[in-house]
């Protein structure tokens, strides 16, 4: 058994994880963590991560950037792993993460989707084909209610783009003005309305031919699943900084 604490439990993503768990006989949450601390679920519901003093085996977030510093501080008195599902982290954040794996198993990842990473490794193996010859822009599309722009994910699928081309490149978040588009331009346009849980959608526009790679997330079962599937992965894991990919390559 895979014992979890779920920091974020009652946010939307925080109580799909909490319902989809059931199909998973060898997980189970034992507490979470909100500013809500109603008990929906049937576990205990903690104020803040300096509260649990039981033990566990993983400690997954869906929540914000700035409970980085106190999850990281908590794992490491701990001496085990964090999950980290959380997107819009800055420079500063990432540098603290990439710092700590060394001492604590972290996985990081902006989406927990088995498509989403799929699609990356797609790009990966064709924008050293196409980039010549094919202008490259990133669509994403999510509910209203969104924090962060662009999404953690079409940074993921920009990133996986730019690490494969052999050229530098320069990434473009929106547009506005007159000036031209220059060929090796990434765009990144974010659109935000209703209750989109969240479409992703790559487009090299060539001269006479286009081609479209579009992940859609019909629900956030997606990501739970993903994130529930990781927090198997990481138990008992050694230091270091892990991610979708090592999942993937794994067969998990």
């Amino acid at each position: 058994m895979t014992n979890i604490i779920l920091n974020g439990c009652s946010g939307k993503m925080g109580q799909t994880i909490s319902s989809v768990i059931e199909k998973f006989q060898d997980l189970k949450i034992v507490a979470g963590i909100d500013k809500n601390t109603e008990s929906k679920f049937g576990y205990p519901v903690f104020q803040d991560v300096s509260e649990i003093n039981f033990d566990y085996d993983v400690l997954l977030d869906f929540s914000r950037p700035d409970a980085l510093n106190s999850l990281i501080e908590f794992s490491k008195k701990k001496s085990k792993p964090l999950i980290l599902c959380t997107t819009g982290y800055n420079d500063d954040h990432l540098k603290i993460i990439e710092e700590s794996s060394t001492e604590i198993p972290i996985f990081r990842s902006a989406n927990m989707s088995l498509g989403v990473n799929i699609v990356s490794q797609i790009l990966k193996a064709i924008s050293p084909v196409l980039y010549e010859d094919f202008d490259i822009e990133i669509i994403e599309k999510h509910h209203n209610q969104k924090v962060d722009a662009p999404s953690g994910t079409a940074l993921l699928l920009a990133d996986a783009i730019r690490s494969s081309i052999p050229k530098e490149t320069n990434l473009v978040k929106g547009r506005s003005g007159i000036s031209k588009r220059k060929p090796l331009d990434i765009g990144i346009h974010a659109i935000r309305g209703g209750n989109i849980v969240g479409d992703h959608e790559t487009i090299f526009a060539g001269s006479g031919e286009i081609i479209e790679i579009t992940h859609k997330a019909m629900s956030r079962e997606v990501f739970a699943l993903g994130a529930l599937k990781s927090c198997r992965f990481m138990k008992d894991k050694a230091p270091g900084l892990y991610d979708m990919n090592d999942m993937i390559t794994l067969n998990i």
